[in-house]
């Protein structure tokens, strides 16, 4: 998209150029009128710098203007200044982008999906996870441990190419890719057949290492997406906008594709055809697509669709009140629900889920939020969510301290305790910042510092649930 005006008369005065370039950016509704601003300063100077060199007016704006425009310059540098703002807007686009790169994202993507797809079609193959295969459940385990590894790779090696990573990062994302993929396949995880204690082929361990080896892999895809500087607070936070865009791209996708592979299958299911369509979907069109859609989410994010972009915060603000009723309906089952040794395990699975969805809509929302903004009423909702949710998490702890009392330690209710606890105090530390904010005695960006700081904790912690878990809790 170009925010390159046409091309006005060169008799003009610079005033009028420069005003008339302000109301086509204003009217396309891509930046605020705050950095607009800043943009018009740029190019003022511009045209300042260009008329004492000799260029009479319009002519001097036509070379501003495209300097304004070149995205390896202004633009660029402007983002960087003020990414908490400009996360997914680019200020401007030159109308002449070198083509190369137009066409060649839309390949490497393609490429990586279908790598993606491929590597995961030919794990379920060789575990007979497949229409009339022979299942193999040490095999079967191996695939459910190693899942994510099949696509995050591919998503990093997208995302290093695109932000140019530089050797040094790429040689220390390998080495660590590699790493979590030695543990996946070399520590003892729990047993993999079914006995008369399991109801599962799969013992604790391997469930456990399934779903926090993605947690490093994606911290792994953040150190790509922020070009190796990961250290850095803006980085941190522009990958947690990443993440909240990306999540709802997918949304969107699997949605859409869930619809279409409904209506295909209704179609052919109506000419005798179901059978062989729901065939191929499983062991074709799931394997391939459900890693690639990863690829397409990401790169929808990153040619940042002007249509998208707003969906995010208008989702956070929207399920924000829902989760405050869920949360203060579970605080009132809670109450009613005894003695808490006999809290049903769904229901602590669940408040779990409700808990990490509190804390992503935390997290989106600050990174979202202008943070020199004065506090609203929706930040009072914010907080107020917060509380219960550091309500329920007491509750919990409690419930789970109880049960381990009770039956000893396990590595589910080990890995739920510290999750738990990490999610306490970052909600609690939130949560007094945002009091702190309230009384004028902290600044709004110190809470998306406290989040950017306290986020690879939840690696560190996942990484000891992969690593050490199934050396402590062996064969479990």
């Amino acid at each position: 998209m170009s925010a390159t005006p046409p091309t006005p008369p060169a008799d003009e005065t610079a005033d009028a150029l420069v005003a008339e370039w302000r109301r086509y950016v204003l009217r396309r509704q891509v930046i605020s009128p705050d950095d607009v601003d800043e943009l018009e300063d740029h190019l003022r100077a511009q045209i300042d710098d260009l008329t004492r060199s000799g260029l009479d007016e319009g002519e001097a704006f036509l070379v501003a203007i495209r300097r304004l425009g070149d995205v390896d310059q202004v633009s660029s540098e402007y983002a960087r200044e003020h990414s908490d703002r400009l996360w997914k807007q680019l200020a401007l686009t030159p109308a002449d982008a070198p083509p190369k790169r137009a066409w060649q994202e839309p390949l490497v993507v393609i490429a990586a999906g279908l790598g993606a797809g491929v590597a995961l079609k030919t794990a379920l193959t060789v575990a007979g996870l497949t229409t009339g295969g022979e299942p193999d459940d040490g095999a079967a385990a191996a695939v459910l441990r190693t899942l994510a590894l099949y696509v995050a790779p591919f998503l990093i090696a997208y995302l290093g190419w695109k932000r140019r990573l530089p050797l040094r990062a790429i040689v220390g994302v390998t080495a660590a890719v590699a790493a979590v993929a030695l543990a996946l396949i070399l520590l003892p995880f729990g047993p993999t057949r079914l006995t008369e204690f399991s109801t599962t082929p799969f013992g604790d361990t391997t469930v456990l290492a399934a779903l926090h080896a993605p947690v490093i892999l994606w911290a792994l895809v953040g150190v790509a997406h922020a070009g190796g500087r990961i250290l850095s607070h803006d980085r941190r936070m522009d990958f947690v906008r990443f993440t909240g865009e990306f999540a709802v791209y997918y949304a969107l996708l699997a949605l859409g594709g869930v619809v279409l592979l409904g209506l295909t299958a209704s179609v052919f299911g109506l000419v005798g055809f179901g059978e062989q369509v729901m065939i191929a979907y499983v062991d074709w069109i799931l394997p391939l697509c459900v890693p690639g859609a990863v690829l397409i989410a990401a790169w929808l994010v990153e040619a940042k669709q002007q249509v998208i972009e707003n969906i995010a915060p208008v989702l956070t603000r929207v399920f924000t009140p829902l989760t405050l009723i869920m949360l203060l309906t579970l605080l009132a089952v809670c109450a009613t629900a005894g003695t808490l040794v006999t809290v049903d395990r769904e229901l602590l699975i669940l408040m779990d889920a409700v808990l990490i969805l509190v804390l992503g809509l935390s997290l989106y929302a600050v990174s979202a939020r202008d943070p020199l903004t004065r506090p609203g009423w929706f930040d009072g909702l914010q907080l107020a969510t917060i509380f219960a949710a550091v309500a329920v998490d007491a509750i919990m702890l409690t419930a789970m301290l109880v049960r381990i009392a009770e039956f000893g330690f396990s590595p589910n209710k080990t890995a739920a305790l510290g999750l738990n606890l990490l999610v306490l105090v970052h909600l609690a530390g939130h949560a007094w910042l945002t009091i702190l904010a309230f009384r004028g005695r902290k600044r709004f960006a110190e809470i998306g510092r406290w989040h950017t700081r306290y986020l690879p904790l939840y690696v560190v912690w996942a990484a000891v649930v992969l690593v050490v878990f199934p050396l402590v809790f062996r064969g479990a």
